[in-house]
């Protein structure tokens, strides 16, 4: 099957179009013949070693977080998908980016009446969104919240969520200010360029700051958003695409000003408590498939151009979802 993959780690150019064996699916497992393969920050990080040298059949590693597509076969005592319907899937081992992936069966859920193509932008995006809102979070109906990387998958997600379950204001930051003008479109109440973020909260919330704060940015932005906490905040930290040192918070800080911290990790939820992930995922397709949660159509890209999409990721260049077609399905 064609896949697309890298034998050595390093920029968006050693990701190569390459042919590998189908995929078996084992006991429990779903083999899905893969519609559209989600694009994530985190497949940048995979391609760029951060999760380590690439070990995979014939020395090459397939990145791949989440995909969409139509079950094509089922491992002994697998239960759920039938043959022939349409999923969405969370691949926490990777390997979406391929026309065939394998799964175990709780990673997989129908995607109903949602196009293949914005389902592709579920698997990771939402349930990543839900467990950093209500899971680490703790959010609160009422509350006011601050979400760093704003337009990106993971952001406008949350902010959609966000307002669903009953904050009385969601704000973002971006890291430019043209990107400022898409607070409407993208659900926030506004949107402040990050390195200028502290003072605009301040102004915004008259003081009084935020109740949560969703950082995937860290370094100096962590330390500014346990500024801007209200009484009782909590920042929930859940990547690092700053690619800062690491830091020690300061306990006094926390105990003495009434501040939280906490962390969320989709590949630990994964391992450790998969039906998390399954509950998230059946929860955001219903959503998005009954308008509960309004949706933004993803951008859809032939595969061929991985290359350029993930140049694209990793300089910052997108909002929203980008999806890979596969399969014959066309970009549009």
């Amino acid at each position: 099957m064609r896949a697309y993959g890298f034998k050595s780690n390093g920029g968006p150019e050693v990701l190569e179009e390459i042919q590998v064996p189908t995929p078996r699916p084992a006991p429990g497992q779903v083999l899905i013949e893969v519609a559209y393969a989600g694009v994530n920050f985190a497949e940048v990080q995979h391609r760029r070693g951060e999760f380590g040298e690439p070990d995979g059949p014939g020395g090459y590693d397939v990145p791949g977080l989440e995909v969409s597509g139509t079950v094509a076969a089922l491992g002994s005592g697998a239960t759920g998908p039938a043959v022939g319907e349409q999923v969405a899937a969370y691949l926490p081992a990777f390997g979406g980016y391929a026309e065939f992936a394998v799964v175990d069966t709780d990673f997989v859920r129908p995607v109903g009446v949602l196009p293949l193509a914005h389902a592709a932008g579920v698997p990771c995006v939402y349930p990543t969104a839900y467990g950093v809102l209500t899971e680490a979070g703790r959010l609160h109906e009422g509350d006011t919240v601050l979400i760093h990387a704003a337009a990106g998958g993971v952001g406008s997600a949350a902010a959609r969520i966000a307002r669903a379950r009953g904050a009385a204001r969601v704000f973002g930051t971006v890291g430019s200010a043209t990107k400022t003008q898409l607070a409407a479109e993208l659900g926030y109440d506004a949107l402040f360029v990050r390195e200028d973020f502290e003072d605009a909260v301040r102004e915004a919330t008259a003081g009084r700051g935020v109740d949560l704060v969703l950082d995937p940015v860290g370094g100096p932005v962590r330390h500014a958003g346990l500024r801007v906490l209200a009484p009782f905040g909590r920042v929930v930290t859940y990547g690092d695409l700053g690619r800062d040192a690491d830091w020690t918070a300061d306990v006094w800080d926390l105990w003495k000003n009434n501040k939280t911290i906490a962390g969320y990790n989709i590949g630990d939820v994964a391992r450790r408590s998969p039906a998390t992930i399954g509950e998230h995922l059946s929860r955001a397709l219903s959503a998005l498939a009954s308008g509960e949660l309004p949706y933004t159509p993803p951008t859809v890209v032939a595969s061929s151009d991985v290359v350029e999409v993930h140049r694209r990721h990793e300089a910052g260049r997108t909002h929203g979802k980008t999806v890979l077609a596969f399969t014959g399905h066309g970009a549009g």
